[in-house]
């Protein structure tokens, strides 16, 4: 091969160098640039693939000096598991593909045994990422199980790398610019976090050919499942709760429960609601729109009665989040539900601890340390505790089979967490039948809150 003819590719902190023989390829322009600084051309580290199919198809000679992923070997001949149809369909579609893609399956659903399908099929070093320590526990302990390998794990205060390495995306995004190009599979866990800006830099820095991305919830707020599809591959497999109840999923019902305020507590409602919303309707805001929240904010800054007017949000907030009825309504359903595993679900850690207390029942919130958490879910587990109360700690990265009666006290109107919440209590066991209550304060705004929070498919005709 003439050195004079070749295109090189190497790496370089997370991005790669191309050296052309002569000029740039028309299809490649746009994902290559040149570098006036290196005279040299240059790419986001995730076009590698797009650029090696292209070298290869267009019998160009190249040398690639990027790549450090390797085959593995070691993996057992076969599965420790039988994949269920769905998993097959989700799988043979994403290789289909090319092996990039995303798949949507409810929580439950068996998510990470289509990676081990995917790892075990693709045989290369492959890098995991997930959005919690809990999470990077979970799957390194599962996949040292079904591949009978030693797994590195980075996050937590560790950094061990090996062919198949779990990390948090936090971690990644710091060390990325060093080991992108010594994996040629990521899968990314919960993908629908992907999108974050800061986030992104993990998946653009990863020269990874193969890759997958796993999600119950793809849909954001923000409308940032673009930069996610873009990164990870399309939609290449769908599946809901409701396609599942039954044969893979427990059977389920949701139940509303309205508690009306106490008139101390009405009035005291109507008064900071309407100190709001009167502010709101002068500066002309619309809390509707994506950015409502923030538009409110800054006019709350920069006006005179802005200070009142947050107050006034928070109070009536307050109130109907954690009217002192819905505590009863609360205690009812412990006792009806006594011989069964609760996990009780609130907005914010204030009304976590104050149910905890009074009812003398453990709390985890992201104030707990990790020692402890790990403590309380195994105890849980168990049923040394039959219940538990959290703010949103527990809504997703935490693998609790055994509750089958969820009890949301209070929440935010995004159909994710609601459905993430709906999840907790899905995984199917023995004749069990699972329920999620919603405890909404009789007219409120958390009326509205819960409309919109269940425009999803899981919850029609429920």
């Amino acid at each position: 091969m003439e050195q004079h003819n070749v295109v090189f590719i190497t790496f370089e902190l997370g991005t790669l160098i191309l050296e052309f023989p002569e000029k740039l390829p028309d299809p490649l322009f746009g994902i290559v640039v040149y570098d006036k600084r290196i005279q040299k051309y240059r790419a986001q580290a995730f076009h590698y693939g797009t650029i090696v199919l292209y070298l290869h198809k267009n019998s160009i000679p190249y040398v690639d000096n990027a790549k450090e992923f390797i085959k593995l070997k070691d993996l057992p001949p076969n599965l420790l598991f039988s994949p269920r149809s769905h998993q097959e369909n989700a799988f043979n579609n994403w290789y289909g593909n090319g092996g990039a893609g995303v798949a949507i399956l409810p929580t439950g659903a068996g998510k990470s045994f289509l990676a081990v399908m995917a790892i075990h099929k693709i045989k290369r070093s492959t890098l995991i990422l997930v959005p919690t320590i809990d999470l990077m526990q979970q799957w390194t302990s599962m996949l040292e199980k079904h591949l009978g390998i030693t797994v590195g794990m980075i996050g937590g205060g560790s950094k061990e790398i090996k062919d198949i390495t779990v990390s948090t995306y936090d971690s990644a995004v710091i060390h990325m610019e060093f080991i992108g190009n010594k994996f040629g599979f990521i899968i990314f866990d919960e993908c629908h976090h992907l999108p974050a800006k800061v986030y992104q830099t993990a998946a653009k820095m990863c020269i990874a050919p193969y890759r997958l991305g796993l999600t119950a919830t793809p849909e954001r707020e923000d409308e940032g499942e673009n930069d996610l599809y873009r990164l990870v591959g399309p939609i290449i497999y769908q599946i809901h709760i409701d396609q599942l109840k039954k044969d893979v999923l427990a059977p389920y019902e949701t139940r509303k429960i309205y508690v009306p305020l106490t008139d101390e507590e009405l009035l005291e409602y109507k008064t900071a609601r309407k100190e709001y919303t009167d502010f709101i309707k002068l500066n002309s805001i619309d809390m509707s729109q994506k950015d409502g929240w923030r538009n409110f904010i800054f006019e709350a800054s920069r006006r005179k009665d802005g200070k009142k007017a947050i107050k006034s949000y928070l109070t009536q907030k307050n109130i109907a989040n954690s009217n002192r009825k819905k505590i009863e309504v609360i205690w009812g359903l412990i006792k009806q539900h006594h011989t069964e595993r609760i996990i009780i679900f609130t907005a914010d850690n204030t009304t976590a601890y104050k149910i905890g207390k009074l009812f003398f029942l453990p709390v985890i919130t992201h104030h707990t340390k990790a020692k402890e958490r790990k403590l309380f879910l195994e105890r849980f587990k168990a049923a040394k505790y039959r219940v538990i109360v959290t703010s949103k700690v527990l809504n997703e990265g935490v693998d609790v089979p055994e509750a089958s009666i969820g009890i949301v006290v209070s929440g935010s109107g995004s159909i994710r967490e609601h459905v993430q919440r709906l999840g907790r209590i899905l995984r199917a066991s023995e004749e069990k039948k699972a329920i999620l209550y919603e405890v909404i304060s009789e007219g409120t705004a958390e009326e509205n809150v819960s409309s919109r929070r269940r425009n999803h498919r899981a919850y029609y005709n429920k």
